[in-house]
């Protein structure tokens, strides 16, 4: 019996440590993937195309779009996001649990298409960390800065449309969070019934 993964959405505020803990947890976990997402926004210094993200101009997402290839995409600061709908199911169906680390507006279209999916909200533990971090990053002007930390507080209200809801406070704490939800999920009864079918069939004959 083929054993269906889990689809995840990963959705905080700029600033809150998402991408640290998403790459954190995928390099301590295994069979769990993170989609990279289409995006028209500029490369920032030590990213890579193909690896943080899929880097297209405005035009190549548009048809993309038009094309119906997206999972879920939004428009966040004048830049376009887009999840790729094809490759999603294809890991789900191989039995590989995905996360997508969107915003809350694709985690709510991503929910409202397939109601399965495990949608985690992680916040900053108060509003003068989540600005120390995004200042820290050295990427953005004060402009730039202060649009962010402005769209927090708008971002971080839709708390409520979660399943999961982390507080990264403590790396090391926040990611055995993360862990933990995922085990979680993977001990379900129906997860568990395909995973584990020799076995329950061994034990009940």
């Amino acid at each position: 019996m083929t054993t269906t993964g889990t689809l995840y959405t990963v959705s905080a505020p700029s600033g809150a440590g998402k991408t640290s803990l998403v790459n954190a947890l995928i390099e301590r976990t295994l069979n769990l993937r993170v989609s990279v997402s289409h995006t028209t926004r500029p490369m920032r210094p030590g990213e890579e195309d193909g690896i943080n993200y899929h880097f297209v101009d405005e035009n190549t997402f548009t048809r993309m779009l038009e094309r119906a290839e997206f999972l879920e995409h939004a428009q966040v600061f004048g830049n376009y996001y887009g999840t790729s709908q094809a490759w999603v199911e294809q890991q789900l169906v191989a039995g590989t649990d995905v996360i997508l680390e969107i915003d809350w507006q694709g985690a709510r279209q991503v929910k409202r298409l397939m109601p399965e999916t495990q949608a985690i909200f992680i916040l900053p533990p108060s509003r003068e960390t989540l600005i120390q971090r995004l200042t820290a990053r050295g990427q953005d002007d004060s402009a730039i800065i202060a649009a962010r930390a402005a769209e927090a507080v708008e971002e971080m209200s839709h708390y409520v449309e979660s399943d999961f809801l982390v507080v990264n406070s403590d790396f090391a704490q926040a990611l055995q969070e993360l862990q933990a939800i995922v085990s979680c999920q993977r001990l379900r009864l129906d997860r568990q019934q395909q995973v584990l079918a020799p076995l329950l069939e061994e034990l009940l004959r």
